[in-house]
């Protein structure tokens, strides 16, 4: 080898083998069969006959429905609030400390995404006939309400935003943070103004995760909530209640709110992963 060579390597290597091989083809063909699992979904209910503009216009002029969406709004950014306030600190604490039952600690956290939704309402409902729970009604907790609604959504989102926390202060170096030590900077500070930056992607996509997860919570509220109009209904509870009364098109277009709302966060979740691009790899 001469020393050009050894001084300058090359950049990169092709992969030896030819570019169009059996895995390859099969790897592509379950993912084209998915996209198109997804895609005929959307196309489908997009295209539902019942669907139109008037359906639409129906829809925001409905007192009910409009509260609904009104106090899923309000309720998702109260829960968003929440999730950001715990995500933090817990996902810094399980990145960088080691302490006694940590990995127990780092399990538990994820008992909620594994966890059947309707099984924390109805863990919820006992909790609240405790004497505990009790005194928490007592004292102003009204779980029939905006409350009970955000306390359905906190936990079943907040888990989704502690494990991307978590992940995103793993991919940050901890000894950038005793550098900063040594030049002067508190704990404190050093967090501010070193790992809380370099991390704040996947914070935030963890976040918009979760507040996409809140939205669409169902099943806890139906069981610990209760579904009353003008009071505790929200957009996913809209939806089954206009499909007990049979007005599927007005169903369907709370549904493409929903699915669009979640296809906005999304679409910001990967731009945030691909360091700004909208497009490419």
């Amino acid at each position: 080898m001469s020393r050009r060579t050894a001084d300058n390597p090359p950049r990169s290597l092709a992969p030896a083998g030819p570019r169009v091989h059996l895995l390859a083809v099969i790897s592509l063909a379950f993912l084209a069969v998915f996209l198109a699992m997804v895609f005929a979904l959307v196309v489908v209910g997009v295209a539902y006959e019942g669907l139109r503009i008037d359906t639409f216009r129906n829809l925001l002029r409905s007192r009910e429905i409009l509260a609904a969406i009104r106090l899923s709004a309000v309720t998702s950014s109260c829960t968003l609030a929440l999730v950001v306030l715990f995500c933090v600190p817990t996902g810094y604490a399980l990145s960088r400390f080691r302490f006694p039952g940590h990995s127990l600690a780092d399990t538990i956290v994820d008992l909620p995404i594994v966890m059947p939704p309707v099984v924390i309402g109805v863990t919820l409902l006992i909790f609240f006939a405790s004497p505990i729970g009790r005194a928490l009604t007592r004292a102003g907790f009204d779980p029939h309400s905006a409350m009970g609604i955000v306390l359905c959504q906190f936990l079943i989102s907040v888990s989704y935003a502690i494990r991307a926390t978590k992940s995103a202060f793993d991919a940050v170096p901890a000894n950038l943070e005793h550098v900063a030590l040594t030049l002067g900077c508190t704990r404190w500070r050093a967090f501010w103004r070193v790992s809380l930056p370099l991390a704040r992607g996947g914070v935030v996509a963890g976040c918009i995760m979760a507040w996409a997860r809140a939205v669409g919570v169902f099943g806890p509220l139906m069981v610990f909530v209760g579904c009353m109009r003008l009071k505790t209904e929200v957009m996913p509870t809209t939806i089954y209640l206009e499909l007990t009364i049979g007005r599927i098109e007005v169903a369907l277009a709370v549904s493409m709110i929903m699915l669009a709302s979640a296809g906005t966060a999304l679409v910001v979740i990967h731009r945030l992963s691909s360091g700004g691009r909208w497009w490419g790899r």
